[in-house]
């Protein structure tokens, strides 16, 4: 087990038995696994409850009491996943470390994702304590081992970090943090091809507390994170080494609280991933794991567990978890630091927000006009040409062909669009040829017309657009359809969530920063509201996030942690119900991050049997000039896969190219 420093706050969830006995336990342990079959539940109650240490102990007392080894009696009486558990458990991390690595590089094929988690992971301390132990217990050298199975970078980063020289002086130099995040920039989105050199000697060698700066101004000088940067220069095992260093550098139990849930997430459980990461961080820092797990996940590591596994492997893990965040009492305070640093490291007020569509060079809309309808003329239609002409203008651009359009032909281009294409195409291309206001406008006039009403879709707009965006819709809904949109809401929707829409629907949303201490009144003001009192819950939620600013509001979810150990997002959820929740989730997750909702709404929209072709349309459509660049890089960062591979496996025809076209280019 690593060192803790002194004065430092343990932050494992197993410790030291108190009381401990070697030689009794050894005897337990020996009576345990006499006779007939064994009993399990012994011997799990027995070594979860000691730390690394005593479990050593345990070993050598077992050896000089019966003349056997305990690891290898384990291994007779055990089977499966338990038996993995309980004997990596046995062994010092070291050496478990090592026998992960071993099994990772033998045989056919390599398990880069093993070897990526662990090297991309460890301290300085802990790596020089795995090349020593892989040598006593293989008699082999590690170094050598990864470069005869590994190759090219990605054998190089590994090689480096493997050394265990990361610097680890606190004192920062400010013009060496400026010179690494320009020499980064130079190395990849300044330089045609990529140093690949200059990325692993920085990150292989830099110390952590001067990386974090080095993060900090690189998106000041390049207006995105270095994440974006290593997706769109490096490749392959590289590329994803990479961004678990740079995981582990802004925060290592985030990483693994990201690692544990995708263990776990769908059909399957990838328990050698559950076992390693549970035994390798019991005694280091799972509870700050299952912080940041319940934070993110809006659940606890414990219950996901409990839901995921089984028998007597289920009760080992749930042992070394330590405890339910989602019962009460349980939830850390620590917690709320934790969300607010993950939210800003996202927040859109840092990030410079970019579409994938911007306005074409030498645009000539005479000739785009006479491109158009030389496509629909005569016998069938050159779907292409107009895919290539509509999605790569802006739409200012594609309104000046469209006035072009009437004075060359006498024609209204949107009426000819219609004529000769159909289905989403037709859907796609007219809404991109619709100026953003009226084209919300539509979407929101089709979600209240007939029998029945679009709920979601009438949240995501309204609940999503900015003052200025809200206002120009509220006149093209004039415009267009001589009603007004409030009395179209009123007419539709009732209750509370007809309030919080009409509240959105005015575009009165204050516009300035965070006020520290009006975001504590207001944290404290939806906090003291009685569980069970309902109504009382929705006005005082509605006061507040209907009204505030993104960044005030940033800082009410803050304190409202603070207050209460719980993120607002989960108590909307637990306390409300039906559309007021829905539409209150969506204000919250659209003011931490508006690029995250919108990459779940397009994933929602393609997972599963079916297509919502319409959600799809809608997003790619709104957003395309906006932050699809954004939500593209959030799309991969949460679903391990690109936006343009989501699209290219659940459409198909020419509507699959010109959502491919917006999309702007594969990650």
């Amino acid at each position: 087990m690593a060192k803790i420093a002194q004065g430092a706050m343990y932050r494992g969830s197993v410790h030291d038995f108190p009381e401990f006995d070697a030689n009794q336990d050894a005897e337990a342990l020996y009576t345990a696994m006499k006779g007939f079959g064994s009993d399990k539940e012994s011997i799990l109650e027995l070594i979860t409850s000691r730390s690394n240490k005593q479990r050593q102990e345990i070993c050598q007392s077992y050896k000089s009491l019966y003349g056997k080894d305990l690891i290898e009696d384990l291994k007779y009486e055990l089977t499966g996943k338990f038996e993995r558990l309980i004997v990596n458990l046995m062994r010092p991390l070291a050496y478990c470390d090592a026998k992960e690595i071993k099994d990772a590089i033998s045989g056919i094929g390599t398990d880069e994702k093993c070897l990526i988690e662990i090297l991309a992971s460890r301290t300085n301390e802990q790596m020089h304590q795995l090349v020593a132990a892989y040598k006593d217990a293989y008699e082999r050298d590690l170094e050598s081992d990864i470069i005869g199975d590994t190759s090219g970078h990605f054998q190089k980063m590994l090689v480096v970090l493997l050394q265990g020289t990361r610097e680890n002086d606190d004192v920062v130099s400010e013009d060496l943090v400026q010179q690494d995040a320009q020499d980064l920039y130079e190395a990849g989105e300044l330089k045609w091809g990529t140093d690949e050199a200059q990325f692993i000697y920085i990150l292989g060698n830099r110390s952590k507390q001067h990386l974090r700066l080095v993060f900090d101004e690189y998106l000041k000088t390049t207006g995105k994170p270095i994440e974006a940067s290593i997706r769109g220069e490096l490749s392959g095992d590289f590329e994803k080494l990479m961004l678990a260093v740079v995981k582990c550098i802004r925060s290592t139990p985030e990483y693994f609280a990201e690692r544990l849930f995708k263990a776990m997430k769908g059909l399957g459980t990838r328990d050698n991933t559950l076992i390693r990461i549970m035994v390798s961080r019991s005694e280091l820092d799972m509870l700050d794991i299952r912080e940041i797990f319940r934070t993110k996940y809006e659940k606890s590591l414990y219950s996901m567990i409990k839901n995921d596994t089984s028998g007597e492997y289920k009760k080992a893990l749930l042992k070394l978890c330590g405890g339910d965040d989602d019962a009460a009492g349980q939830f850390f305070p620590e917690a709320a630091q934790v969300a607010y640093q993950m939210w800003e490291l996202s927040a859109v007020s840092r990030v410079e927000l970019k579409g994938t569509v911007y306005a074409a060079n030498d645009f000539n809309p005479d000739a785009d006009a006479k491109a158009l309808r030389k496509a629909m003329k005569g016998i069938g239609t050159d779907e292409a040409t107009i895919i290539d002409i509509v999605t790569h203008r802006s739409n200012a651009q594609r309104q000046q062909i469209r006035q072009t359009f009437k004075s060359h032909f006498g024609r209204d281009l949107m009426a000819d669009l219609k004529s000769e294409i159909s289905g989403d195409l037709a859907r796609l291309i007219l809404g991109l040829m619709m100026p953003p206001a009226h084209y919300d406008a539509k979407q929101l006039k089709k979600a209240m017309e007939g029998a029945g009403t679009d709920e979601k879709t009438l949240i995501e707009i309204l609940a999503t657009r900015t003052n200025a965006e809200i206002r120009a819709i509220n006149e093209a809904y004039k415009e267009d359809y001589h009603k007004s949109l409030e009395d179209a809401l009123s007419s539709d929707t009732s209750g509370h969530f007809r309030r919080i829409l009409i509240s959105l629907a005015t575009g009165n949303r204050e516009e300035g920063g965070e006020n520290r201490d009006q975001a504590q009144e207001d944290a404290q003001e939806i906090a003291d509201t009685p569980s069970g009192d309902k109504t009382s819950l929705e006005t005082r939620f509605m006061t507040v996030l209907c009204t505030r600013s993104y960044p005030h509001l940033r800082r009410v979810f803050q304190e409202f942690i603070k207050k209460t150990n719980y993120d607002i997002e989960h108590v909307i959820k637990k306390e409300m119900s039906g559309d007021v929740k829905d539409a209150f989730v969506a204000i919250v997750q659209s003011v931490k991050n508006k690029p995250l909702f919108f990459a779940d709404k397009l994933y929602k929209s393609m997972k599963g049997a079916g297509t919502d072709e319409k959600t799809l349309t809608r997003v790619m459509v709104s957003r395309s000039e906006i932050d699809l660049l954004n939500i593209r890089r959030e799309f991969i960062e949460k679903y391990d896969k690109s936006l343009h591979q989501a699209i290219e496996g659940d459409t198909s025809g020419d509507f699959m190219k010109a959502l491919l076209a917006l999309c702007g280019g594969e990650d």
